[in-house]
């Protein structure tokens, strides 16, 4: 029976069109092909011959980077690649020309700008051709919580209604493999399925890949030591965020200073408030915000919804577009928090998380962020309302803590700055 069951898009020249070979065999050499051309045909590389080398490889090793960016931020929920892919291309480009620039390499701007438009073009053709191929396709056996599943724009999920895959080629199967339910005959079916080569998944891991949640309830089930953020990791991340604030630094100071002025201006009180809150390690630190609300209006700790009256009329506008947390350069500085993580609650809260979600402090195992995946997934969401979501985000993040997520996090947060999407 398992000459029956075949993996989708597991035949030789599938692999080789939908894979990492065609894109180096054939969109490679076409990208670097195309700035060799020029109005009057063949041979623009014959007039550059001091330059060929340098541009020539920077527009591959940008190629190279581009397209595994893209493929790894593709793995994530809610990913939209045809929305990535420019500014994807644009600041690799620009960090070839960084790179270049700092090494005093020469090299062409007009042949560089070319290989620059002939990546944008290779690229978006292929995330419209290739949308059908992208959308991952899990047959579900129909026993336990795997009854609950349901499909998204990324996933097509199909419920068996018997054992038998009845011709039909999937990227995997999705199953309870803890229920009780699961009897011998769909036992048997996963084993034929995992002699076909056909993946079989416990219905958490497709569940957390469609929500971008961990079940914070079941966490017993993963491994703490598949939650241990990578050192080497948070050692890269901290250069980073140093390195980052002390560009935006100068850049954002005039800025700010006007900020601070506007706050001044619309209500009495200082510019800046500052927050005793929960940070790296359950290690308290003050935190800078520009203020956002009158002074001699109190509250129960945390914002009661987009209408509380305690926020200002300018406070909504710094709210909105993200600005209430540009002070916080100072504490990814200080090390106190860095640009990506998980957002750092007020020390009232955190004690109060703490008595009704056991692994709460779990959270601080990485620094706390500017922005984070909640955040950009969830959006401002009541603090007491929302929190058990927000938690499953936040493991989510930890459980995938790495350079790609960091990447995809920043793009939906320049994405929510410019729409003010989310705001509270």
């Amino acid at each position: 029976m398992t000459e029956n069951y075949e993996r989708r898009h597991s035949r030789w020249y599938e692999q080789l069109l939908l894979g990492v070979p065609f894109q180096l065999l054939v969109g490679l050499p076409l990208v670097l092909l195309i700035p060799g051309l020029d109005r009057w045909g063949w041979g623009f590389w014959h007039f550059l011959p001091d330059y060929r080398s340098n541009t020539l490889i920077a527009i591959a090793v940008a190629f190279v980077v581009i397209m595994f960016t893209l493929r790894r931020l593709n793995r994530f929920p809610g990913s939209q690649m045809v929305a990535y892919t420019l500014p994807t291309v644009s600041i690799v480009f620009l960090l070839a020309v960084a790179v270049l620039f700092f090494l005093r390499e020469p090299y062409t701007r007009q042949v560089l700008f070319t290989g620059y438009l002939a990546c944008l073009a290779w690229f978006f053709a292929g995330n419209f051709l290739g949308r059908r191929y992208r959308r991952m396709k899990f047959a579900v056996v129909p026993v336990g919580r795997a009854t609950r599943l349901r499909g998204t724009k990324q996933f097509d999920l199909r419920h068996l209604e018997a054992p038998d895959m009845q011709g039909i080629r999937y990227d995997g199967i999705v199953a309870d493999l803890h229920s009780s339910e699961l009897g011998p005959e769909w036992q048997r079916f996963l084993a034929k399925c995992t002699l076909a080569h056909i993946p079989v998944y416990h219905v958490t891991q497709i569940r957390e890949s469609i929500t971008g949640r961990v079940e914070i309830t079941h966490l017993s089930e993963n491994e703490y030591g598949a939650l241990l953020p990578s050192a080497f990791y948070q050692g890269f991340k901290r250069l980073t965020d140093i390195a980052g604030a002390l560009i935006l630094l100068p850049l954002l100071a005039i800025p700010m200073l006007i900020t601070a002025w506007l706050i001044r201006r619309d209500s009495p009180g200082p510019a800046l408030f500052v927050q005793t809150r929960m940070g790296y390690r359950g290690r308290p630190f003050k935190v800078y915000k520009f203020r956002t609300m009158y002074c001699d209006r109190k509250g129960r700790g945390f914002t009661e919804g987009e209408d509380d009256p305690r926020i200002t009329p300018i406070g909504r506008v710094l709210r909105k577009y993200r600005i209430d947390e540009l002070p916080q350069i100072f504490n990814v500085l200080k090390g106190e928090m860095s640009f990506i993580g998980p957002r750092p609650e007020s020390m009232s809260l955190s004690e109060w998380y703490e008595k009704d979600v056991p692994f709460f402090s779990y959270r601080h195992v990485v620094r706390p962020g500017i922005s984070g995946w909640a955040q950009v997934e969830q959006g401002y969401a009541a603090e007491v309302d929302g929190m058990i979501e927000k938690l499953q985000y936040d493991f989510y993040y930890i459980k995938h803590f790495s350079l790609w997520i960091d990447v995809l996090i920043t793009f939906k947060t320049l994405k929510t700055i410019l729409t003010g999407h989310g705001a509270r």
